[in-house]
């Protein structure tokens, strides 16, 4: 029987009671799914399966999402890496928020780890936004971000990756969505702002902008609403990339090899697309408004 240990009061749960390599029926699946919205982030440890195994659980909750940083075509992107620091993970992030309709989730493997350090960090979402003053929550409430994919690219061109910043500029153009995101299947307020990604608030003024913006940036930082997960050969987390963020700690210099698989929700569950406390996306009249609080 699936059983769910937390980890911690808010974020986080070992997951038992499961075989990966073996097809799940459908009570199982919807325990799965629940244990998600109930924990944000679930951990299988002991879980070793090879890429196929690992793609066909994935797609049980949803289609499979091609990062546009890996041209491979494949559904297993692979994080092979030695010297991290700097690459863009060891910030807090949620992942590809620049497209217009980021992934829902992504379940991630550790295949080959470093003696010492390569933990992850997640940090729950729903409480970054419940920890503001409610006069804050308010502004946030009405406020949206611009995401591009500039700053994490450009970053990897540093480390020596080799990528077409313009080509990929020009296949996916900045994003505009929520500051505080409703989660399509719980209903709960997210803040949905992260410094890999978002270059501004919509509306605001620069000077605005750099007084807001590190304060919604920070709200990630309170250990009380985190998780650390130190990984073993055989572990697979999966997290709901809606309400949480997370970050890679740059603390190794042997190889740490990871295989993950990012998935978008089932459409009639979650068509993608950010939705604020008013219900609407990215396309919303109000944006250009939202400065009138300050």
């Amino acid at each position: 029987m699936i059983e769910f240990k937390p980890v911690t009061r808010h974020i986080g749960a070992e997951v038992t009671g499961v075989d990966l390599a073996k097809p799940l029926d459908e009570e199982q699946i919807a325990m799965v799914r629940q244990g998600l919205l109930d924990h944000l982030v679930l951990f299988f440890r002991d879980q070793h399966i090879s890429d196929e195994e690992h793609v066909r659980f994935a797609k049980l909750f949803g289609t499979a999402n091609l990062p546009p940083m890996d041209t491979s075509g494949s559904a297993v992107h692979i994080l092979d890496q030695t010297d991290p620091k700097g690459e863009g993970g060891d910030q807090w992030h949620s992942d590809n928020t620049f497209m217009k309709t980021p992934p829902m989730g992504s379940l991630l493997r550790a295949v080959m780890l470093p003696d010492v350090g390569g933990d992850t960090n997640w940090a729950n979402m729903y409480l970054a936004y419940e920890s503001l003053h409610p006069s804050i929550q308010r502004l946030c409430d009405e406020l949206y971000a611009e995401h591009d994919l500039t700053m994490s690219v450009s970053k990897a061109i540093v480390k020596g990756h080799r990528m077409d910043l313009r080509a990929m500029q020009d296949k996916n153009p900045p994003a505009v969505h929520p500051v505080v995101r409703i989660h399509p299947e719980t209903g709960r307020k997210a803040l949905f702002v992260n410094r890999s990604s978002v270059t501004r608030l919509v509306g605001l003024s620069n000077r605005e902008n750099e007084a807001v913006l590190p304060l919604l940036y920070d709200a990630v930082r309170s250990p009380d609403f985190q998780v650390r997960l130190n990984w073993r050969v055989g572990t697979l987390a999966f997290w709901d990339n809606r309400p949480t963020q997370h970050y890679a700690v740059a603390d190794y210099t042997q190889r740490r090899k990871m295989h993950r698989v990012t998935i978008n929700a089932p459409a009639d569950i979650d068509d993608g697309i950010p939705k604020g406390p008013n219900g609407t996306g990215a396309d919303a009249p109000e944006e250009s408004a939202a400065a009138r609080y300050l």
